[in-house]
């Protein structure tokens, strides 16, 4: 405890540190007061109902990376999800295709350029987006409607799309003169600000069981802990293989150097499967937007995180999209070419393609692994929903939100004690550093 007290204060003597903090504390408040804002025309004292139907099933996951806003009909109903699409669209338009990778690799000017057609996209993803999200609110909560207020569906649209874009300013500016990754700082705050309410929830409905309710919430909590350390590994997951290296220098003299290790990741693919296959499975549900309640077949079922079916097709779907993933963004014949031209190689494999086919082969052999425990993450709060579990509390226990939780907390964490050890400070602990996540995203969730 007194070293913890120590390291606090050593973080607030650093001037720099200790403004980067403020700042991305006072920018965090102006995001939770907007998702408070309740949109014009819209009486917020009938929302009780829209709040419950909203706050379960797939509405509940846009709920909870919009903290709460989307229920609450606020001026930030959408968060920054837009962003996160326009984003993940992006990325993969830089993977794919040649000229969005030429442009890429010109450095800050090519990366401008992609950040400001970024922007862009944006706005069209929440234009379309604030439009279904009126058309819900007129068909599901007609009650709460002020009838005399005109040009509701424009007027909602447009400052919808502008409290979106004023959230991506927000995490801009968290980026620039604040601590973290603004966006992903932004979408944990909005998770976590639900954390507190669903927790009490788990706990009034095990204490109203009674019998042996108490000691039911305590199991899932040592659970939930469990769930977190072993997605902390995940996270900082690195397998390695030995390469010998050498280096043949000019003249007689040569070197045959110590053995060293290329770097192979555990998952590779980091939380990106899980938002595809998130958003694959969201897309029959879209035939019966309006209507979760009274859906019917495969929109009823792809609705349910709980149903049998949907688990099996969500975890298919994450273990198949991790190799694709993995598969677009690493090369193998790319790691033998630089391996050969530094006059690197692996003991017993020959240079050029079987080195690649090699290097290949471990990689899927690391990346199933990897692959099986994120699928098993993404479907564990139905599983925890089957289980007793209230539906509020059942999404900490695994799927995008706590793998986002523990990406951005780590990365955090590894940003203060990067100070720390800067200016001389012990680090946040005492055996070893705090590694952040090792995979590249658009938005580094």
């Amino acid at each position: 405890m007194k070293k913890f007290i120590q390291t606090l204060k050593n973080i607030w003597t650093i001037e720099e540190l200790r403004s980067k903090i403020i700042v991305t504390l006072l920018l965090i408040l102006i995001y939770r007061f907007g998702s408070y804002i309740v949109l014009p025309g819209i009486d917020p004292n009938k929302l009780t109902d829209f709040s419950k139907r909203t706050s379960q099933g797939l509405l509940g996951l846009f709920d909870t990376f919009a903290g709460g806003a989307f229920s609450h009909a606020s001026i930030f109903a959408l968060g920054i999800m837009p962003y996160i699409s326009a984003s993940i669209f992006m990325q993969l338009m830089t993977i794919l295709v040649p000229q969005f990778q030429k442009i890429q690799k010109e450095g800050d000017s090519g990366r401008k350029k992609i950040n400001q057609w970024t922007r862009y996209l944006t706005c069209g993803v929440t234009a379309l987006q604030a439009g279904a999200y009126v058309t819900y609110l007129q068909n599901q909560n007609k009650e709460a409607l002020i009838e005399s207020y005109q040009y509701f569906w424009i007027s909602t649209v447009v400052i919808l799309t502008a409290g979106t874009l004023f959230v991506m300013w927000l995490g801009e500016k968290i980026q620039d003169k604040g601590l973290g990754n603004g966006t992903s700082i932004i979408i944990m705050v909005g998770i976590l600000a639900r954390l507190p309410t669903a927790f009490f929830q788990e706990f009034g409905a095990k204490q109203v069981r009674g019998g042996g309710g108490l000691l039911i919430f305590l199991i899932e909590l040592a659970i939930l802990i469990a769930i977190i350390l072993g997605l902390i590994i995940l996270v900082q997951g690195v397998r390695k293989i030995p390469v010998n290296y050498a280096k043949q220098i000019v003249g007689n003299r040569q070197f045959t150097g110590a053995r060293q290790f290329l770097p192979l990741k555990v998952n590779a693919a980091g939380v990106m499967p899980i938002i595809f296959a998130q958003a694959i499975m969201f897309l029959p549900t879209l035939f019966s937007f309006t209507k979760f309640e009274t859906g019917k077949g495969i929109a009823k079922i792809f609705s349910d995180h709980s149903n049998f079916w949907y688990m099996v097709i969500y975890a298919v779907m994450v273990i198949a999209f991790t190799f694709l993933y993995t598969a677009l963004i690493f090369n193998p014949k790319q790691i033998s070419d630089n391996l050969k031209q530094s006059n690197g190689f692996i003991p017993g494999v020959k240079p050029g393609q079987p080195t690649a086919d090699y290097i290949g082969q471990i990689m899927d052999r690391i990346t199933l692994p990897g692959a099986i425990f994120l699928a098993i993450v993404g479907i564990l709060p139905g599983i925890a929903q089957r289980l007793g579990v209230t539906p509020g509390y059942s999404t900490f226990f695994g799927g995008t939100s706590l793998l986002i939780m523990v990406g951005v907390i780590l990365d955090t964490l590894q940003q203060i004690e990067t100070h720390l050890l800067m200016r001389q400070y012990d680090g946040l602990m005492k055996s070893g550093r705090i590694q952040g996540r090792q995979t590249a995203s658009p938005v580094s969730y």
